[in-house]
């Protein structure tokens, strides 16, 4: 009965014949679904979200352990002392036997094998030479403008990009530039070598004798003023060295 006399049927009436009047009441106004928002919230839906900020506080914390510790400065590096060799540690038999496997080390890298004469050129050997990773050679400053290294010998114990730090056979430390330097180095044959049970040990490597038709290289420093890891990468061109 109240439907009978609602507003909104009388209007649509006015506008409508009586049937289409009628139903577009009964499906547009009583049959209306009214969507009601609750006035508290769903305890799922809460803990989907904390569920959620779990998930993204987890993956946080998992990027931030996977990130790139912060490089030393270098003066963090001097007061840390962190490439500094102890005083204890300056004795050159300690690296005899790192001199050793140097040794094999070029050895495979310019193919010298044992049981076999191996003649090494500058054309053909100069590339892999100014590539390799002098940790571990035995170096003698031929000629140089600081006069006070010239004659030094030892076993290269750092790289640096501008130095060589060498261990010489009085157990002493020192550091020698590149620049202006002429170095000088001998590869025994395979054969001169005997074989050692442990390359390690190295006690029954000769220290003076590098026995004959052994390999005498000379490389300018002012060419390898890159750190070994810079110079497995960099072509070299041959050019006139004029600086000595």
């Amino acid at each position: 009965m109240a439907a009978t006399n609602h507003v909104a049927l009388n209007l649509l009436k006015k506008a409508h014949p009586p049937e289409t009047a009628s139903t577009i009441f009964t499906e547009k106004v009583l049959h209306k679904p009214l969507h009601l928002r609750p006035t508290s919230p769903d305890p799922n839906s809460q803990d989907a979200r904390a569920h959620r900020r779990l998930q993204r506080l987890r993956k946080k914390e998992k990027s931030r352990r996977r990130q790139k510790p912060k490089p030393l400065s270098a003066k963090e590096k001097r007061v840390t002392g962190i490439y500094e060799i102890p005083k204890h540690l300056q004795k050159y038999d300690i690296y005899v036997p790192i001199y050793r496997m140097w040794l094999r080390y070029i050895w495979e890298i310019l193919g010298m094998v044992k049981g076999k004469q191996n003649w090494v050129t500058a054309q053909g050997a100069g590339a892999k030479l100014a590539s390799a990773d002098f940790h571990g050679a035995k170096l003698l400053v031929v000629r140089s403008k600081c006069v006070s290294t010239v004659g030094l010998e030892g076993i290269v114990v750092r790289d640096t990009k501008f130095t060589f730090q060498l261990v010489t056979k009085e157990d002493k430390l020192k550091t020698v530039p590149k620049n202006h330097t002429l170095f000088k180095f001998h590869i025994p044959q395979p054969d001169a070598v005997p074989d050692s049970p442990d390359p390690r040990l190295g006690k029954d490597i000769a220290k003076d004798d590098i026995g004959a038709n052994a390999l005498a290289f000379e490389v300018h420093g002012s060419s390898f003023e890159h750190r070994a890891i810079d110079r497995a990468t960099k072509k070299f061109k041959q050019r006139n060295m004029t600086e000595l």
